[in-house]
């Protein structure tokens, strides 16, 4: 019997389960095994690629068309190999244990098994590893060559750098089948904030002091951070005013990868300021929603300043009244 391959790939999600419909399932005749083009959910949890064999035998002189099949036609279909890999996009933080999921099977033996792994970073592809069963000779680490034998051609990385992120490649050769998974590995790390000032400030009318909102800790660099001022009176408008005149620092490069800012503003408050919250709201990719870190302000006013002159000895005395 004579037989064609298939490829396919099928998207499942974390709501709509492991199913292969719609536009997540997009079958492509092929001999090479390249990837199908399909719909792939944004918050899948796993991807399937396998080939088929069918029969009857069906003439179809161009590969990347469907199969014509008539109304009465029955095809039978076989699976011939699957790759599997409930990873095809990671995110995960720097200096973390992270295993690169790509296990496959095939219906029959073959002395010539290759596996291999790439890594595509910046328009840079290298090779991390390399197997082939023809040899019994591998190149580079991550992999379990006896992992392999059972098909599991999983990927580990010891420890996650900036230098780890890109897209990963496992590829799975058993003649005249190959197959491929890519996966996406980004690297996120929420900013910690805090505050050089306590949650309640209370200066002296006049007094310049310097109020920080430190974002520490965090990848990738974008970050975007910014002063509000609201009142807290009753009655008073709750539309927060944004602060325009903040000075920010230089990112800070951690030794870790991770980077730091600081966004500042000079207080010299009035009377008029109490009552008044300053909020530092810090916004980055890895956070859900953005970093709230607040005080309220109570100025202490001084009354009035009293001078007493007695004929040629002069002294002054300040009397402070507060209110």
């Amino acid at each position: 019997m004579t037989w064609t391959l298939f490829n396919a790939r099928c998207a499942g999600s974390a709501r709509a389960g492991r199913r292969c419909a719609g536009p997540a399932w997009e079958p492509r005749s092929t001999t090479t095994g390249l990837p199908a083009h399909c719909a792939t959910p944004r918050d899948s949890v796993f991807v399937i690629t396998f080939f088929l064999r069918h029969s009857p035998t069906v003439t179809q002189p161009d590969l990347q068309q469907w199969i014509p099949v008539a109304d009465k036609d029955i095809i039978s279909t076989t699976a011939v190999m699957l790759m599997f890999s409930n990873t095809p996009t990671v995110v995960v933080g720097l200096m973390k244990e992270q295993t690169l999921n790509c296990e496959f099977a095939v219906d029959h033996k073959s002395a010539h098994l290759t596996v291999e792994w790439h890594l595509q970073r910046k328009g840079h592809r290298s090779k991390l590893f390399s197997y082939s069963s023809h040899t019994g000779q591998s190149e580079g680490s991550g992999v379990s060559v006896k992992a392999i034998a059972k098909g599991d051609a999983s990927l580990k990385i010891p420890l996650t750098r900036e230098t780890s992120e890109g897209t990963y490649v496992c590829s799975v050769h058993v003649p005249p089948i190959s197959g491929s998974h890519s996966m996406a590995l980004q690297l996120m790390e929420p900013p910690r904030v805090s505050l050089n000032v306590n949650s309640e400030v209370s200066p002296s009318e006049g007094e310049l002091q310097r109020v920080e909102c430190v974002a520490t800790d965090y990848y990738p660099l974008d970050v975007h951070m910014e002063w509000l001022k609201e009142s807290l009176t009753p009655g008073a408008s709750h539309m927060p005013e944004v602060l325009k005149v903040v000075t920010f620092s230089n990112h800070s490069n951690n030794p870790d990868g991770t980077y730091s800012l600081t966004a500042h503003f000079l207080l010299k408050p009035t009377p008029q300021d109490s009552g008044y919250s300053y909020t530092c709201r810090v916004s980055h990719d890895a956070l859900q929603m953005p970093i709230r870190k607040s005080f309220t302000l109570s100025v202490t006013a001084y009354g009035k300043t009293l001078a007493i002159i007695h004929g040629l000895d002069s002294f002054v005395v300040s009397v402070y009244v507060f209110e």
